[in-house]
Parts: C-alpha cells; structure tokens; sequence
C-alpha cells in the first residue's frame, strides 16, 4: 500500500496538525512540499488538490482531501486501534465524541484565533518588513487569557479536554501553542497551572516531539 501524501511543509500549522496524527497511528506517509515562493500553491495542479490555494492538501490513493481538521479526522479513523473507549476520536462513545467535536470547535473558534493574530503580527509582519501592531498583539493576548481562565477551570475536573485520555481536541492545540511557546508573550500561561500541566503532557508524547523538530527544522 502506498503512503498517504501530505502536501505542504510542516513549518505550516495546519500541515503539523495532519502530521501529529500521522504520527501518533503510526502510519505511513509522504510530505510533498509546496513552494510558496514560487506561488505553487495557486497554480492549477495545487487547486486541483486544495481549491481554496492553501496547505494542506491530502491524498490517499483516488481521495483528495483539504482542511486539516477533517483530513485529521479521515486520518484517526482510518488508522485507530480497535475501539476501547479510549481512541482518539471517541467514536463508539457518544458522550466522549461530543466533547471531543465541542473542544475542537473551541480551539477553531476560540482558542487559536487569539494566538494566530499574535503569531501573524510577532513573526510574519516582521518577516516582511512591517512594524508589529503591539495593540493588535495586546488585545490578543488578553483575548487568550480569558479563554486560558475557561480551560483551566474545565481541567480542574479532567486530564484532559474530553477525559482522562488524551483525544483529538487537545492534539490539534499543538501546532499554535508550539510555536507561541517560543514568543515573549507565553508567560500569559504561567498564571494558569492546570493549562501549564496539561500542555506539559502534551508535548512530552513522542509523535508531539517528533513533529516539533520538523517544524523547527530540526531532524526528528
């Protein structure tokens, strides 16, 4: 059986959400990079793959498939260990899949527009030449701690966002809060224990760290 393909770099969040979960079902696949410098990503033979002209786009033989959640979702179902109670999609689990569908609508919603704005203004405004807007970054800062103040208390209660097991919802916090981690602005999550230990068992996972070192640019 061929690998699956993931085309788009892993330095891109959303590509890195695919690859976490490649990586945690072990399966196999290839990652297809996409120039953006040569604008590949809105010539005909990339739309054909993702017609919005962005990453990632996916293919498993004649499926083609784009937006990262749903591609994540594809992925764990395909590839997830006989159903315990336990997977990371909770399917078979009626209450445990609707947790799981709520916090990822969270973290789409509420968790990582906060943290992009922060991401778009500290390193992409920069990399092309502009000045940072620090109100636009204030503002987005204080946006993620009252979102902070909900996750903390909610993991008052679990491990987890969906339970005592790790699921889907808190994977795909990873790609964001990984590279927010390395900004100056991450000591908004020190004023939150519960949020700090949480994400603390997250990046210790081994699939987490071997997709951190591709982002990074570092061999896995």
């Amino acid at each position: 059986m061929s690998p699956v393909k993931v085309f788009g770099s892993a330095a891109f969040t959303n590509v890195a959400r695919v690859l976490v979960c490649l990586e945690e079902v072990g399966a196999e696949y290839e990652v297809v990079d996409v120039d953006f410098h040569a604008v590949e990503h809105k010539g005909p033979e990339h739309l054909a793959r993702n017609p919005f002209g962005q990453v990632p786009a996916f293919q498993d033989g004649d499926l083609m498939l784009f937006q990262s959640r749903a591609i994540s979702r594809y992925v764990l179902r395909k590839y997830r260990t006989p159903d315990d109670g336990t997977t990371l999609l909770r399917d078979g689990d009626l209450q445990g899949s609707a947790l799981v569908d709520a916090w990822l609508d969270v973290e789409a919603l509420q968790y990582e527009p906060a943290l992009h704005a922060v991401f778009v203004q500290h390193r992409v405004v920069p990399a092309l030449g502009g000045t940072p807007d620090e109100k636009v970054i204030g503002e987005s800062v204080e946006k993620l701690r009252k979102v902070l103040k909900v996750y903390e208390a909610w993991l008052g209660e679990r491990r987890y966002l969906a339970g005592d097991a790790v699921s889907l919802a808190d994977l795909s916090h990873f790609p964001y809060t990984h590279y927010f981690m390395g900004m100056p602005y991450a000591a908004v999550f020190d004023a939150f224990p519960r949020v700090r230990a949480w994400w603390q068992e997250l990046v210790a996972r081994p699939a987490v760290q071997k997709v951190a070192a591709m982002m990074d640019g570092r061999s896995g």
